[in-house]
């Protein structure tokens, strides 16, 4: 048998989950439904008998994000390839391709979304299992969701004959349908014959080099290229920018699954959901008996079929007389919106980002390799930040042009640099670091270290930072 490879596909926004979910931090990193996250989820969703670790696709803002979350798991990756800029998903599916075909090239490998909700992982891997021998004959198989209701958010998958019993199987596909009207959606629910498109993907290498060959040949040469001048880079793989720059953007859809003739379909009869709007979040989660669901320090009166959610514990939403509504609060953000105007929220991001508003994009609290850090207050000449660091963990040695820093110690110990004296700091303890100065912090303990940080200057982006040395090669700017 040969080995089956999952391909965790983790470089997307999720603005349709916006505010929650922003480019900055998006829903796969989240926990919406579960002590989880839906990228921890999907890593640990395929197991078994030759089953390779997963091998994540990402970019390179999420690099450390995905390393992280996977510790956290307790997953073990396989490689993790990073796009040095968004092409959509058959670039990105292609040089995975071309990386297994290189070492593995008798391989299966599963195509998954990272922000998809799958309880069931009993059952999904059945799903999987019962389509391997179609792949492994050079089918392309896909995986359909038993359709509960007229869905028209969702793109649809047309079988050639009904589904015969509960064992699932594949079945020949006769067509994609795009997302359809409401009318065609209650025409499909009603045939039978129509599956919704998970965007769930099993074939064997040799069967998907063929395919891009056949359909997209264009591909091939720049993305093999970026694959073979990829650089190692702290364990991760960086493709090269020039040849893939190169690359058609376009998705695996467009690009192969419609053009392809020996597509089959295994139904996933289990629960599942892409949790592609604050609707669907509705729908998957519990809700009392009024059909309200509720997160966060929330308080309801006399209201029906709401989503209320408040992310901070100094918040306290209230919602009274409210009716199929979502009402999103975040610290620095808030969405009221008719429920059925839930696909909606990724139209109003792209106004948000039009109008230069910052939110659209970034969330208060700025993930880093290091740990993270908030703003708590900010003006004209001054910032004041909470900062917390991950035990071991370390800032890059940085200077600053154009403003000082105080450093407050909240909890933990920190090892301070500045200049060329080093010293440990405990709680409630400070330091100075004047403009220009040459400084860094680490946590040298086992807990996290927490301080407050003070700067005062004229200018308080994040970009004006000037880097000497740094532990995760982030080079220069306000991320590297």
């Amino acid at each position: 048998m040969p080995n089956l490879y999952p391909v965790l596909l983790c470089g997307g926004s999720g603005t349709r989950l916006w505010p929650l979910s922003r480019k900055s931090f998006p829903k796969q990193f989240v926990r919406l439904t579960g002590e989880e996250t839906l990228f921890q989820s999907a890593a640990r969703r395929l197991s078994g008998p030759g089953v390779a670790a997963p091998m994540v696709i990402t970019n390179a803002d999420f690099r450390f994000i995905v390393t992280e979350q996977l510790a956290e798991a307790g997953v073990d990756p396989g490689p993790i390839l990073i796009e040095p800029a968004p092409r959509n998903t058959a670039p990105a599916i292609l040089s995975a391709i071309l990386y297994l075909a290189e070492r593995d090239p008798e391989a299966l490998f599963l195509v998954m979304p990272s922000d998809h909700v799958i309880p069931d992982s009993d059952a999904f891997n059945a799903a999987v299992r019962a389509g391997m021998a179609a792949a492994e004959a050079g089918a392309i198989v896909t995986f359909g969701i038993r359709p509960t209701r007229a869905e028209t958010g969702y793109g649809w998958l047309e079988l050639s004959h009904l589904p015969e019993g509960g064992t699932p199987r594949p079945i020949p596909l006769k067509r994609f349908v795009e997302k359809p009207k409401a009318a065609a959606a209650e025409q499909m629910l009603a045939d039978g014959r129509y599956l919704w498109n998970a965007g769930i993907f099993l074939m064997s290498v040799k069967a998907a080099l063929a395919a891009f060959e056949a359909h997209a040949p264009s591909m091939l040469p720049p993305v093999r290229r970026a694959v073979e001048e990829a650089k190692s880079d702290l364990g991760f793989l960086r493709l090269a920018a020039d040849p893939w720059s190169e690359a058609e953007e376009i998705s695996i859809d467009y690009a192969i699954m419609e053009r392809a003739a020996n597509l089959q379909v295994v139904p996933f009869g289990g629960e599942w959901s892409d949790l592609g709007d604050w609707a669907s979040v509705w729908r998957e989660g519990e809700q009392d008996a009024a059909g309200n669901g509720t997160h966060g320090p929330v308080t309801v009166m006399g209201c029906e079929g709401t989503l209320l959610r408040a992310q901070s514990e100094a918040q306290e939403l209230v919602g009274i007389g409210l009716k199929d509504l979502v009402v999103i609060a975040m610290p620095d953000a808030v969405l009221v919106a008719d429920r059925s105007r839930a696909q909606d929220v990724k139209e109003a991001v792209a106004v948000l980002k039009a109008k230069g508003v910052k939110q659209a994009e970034t969330l208060p609290r700025d993930h880093r390799p290091w740990g993270w850090f908030e703003t708590l207050a900010l003006s004209d000449r001054f910032q004041v930040k909470r900062i917390t660091v991950h035990p071991g963990a370390a800032l890059s040695l940085q200077s600053h042009m154009h403003r000082s820093e105080h450093w407050i110690v909240v909890s933990g110990t920190a090892r301070v640099t500045v200049n060329d004296e080093v010293k440990l700091l405990s709680e409630n303890q400070s330091v100075y670091i004047p403009l220009g100065a040459k400084h860094r912090m680490e946590n040298p303990g086992k807990v996290p270290m927490v301080l407050i940080e003070v700067q005062t200057g004229t200018y308080l982006g994040e970009d004006d930072i000037i880097r000497y040395d740094d532990v995760y090669a982030r080079g220069q700017g306000a991320k590297g």
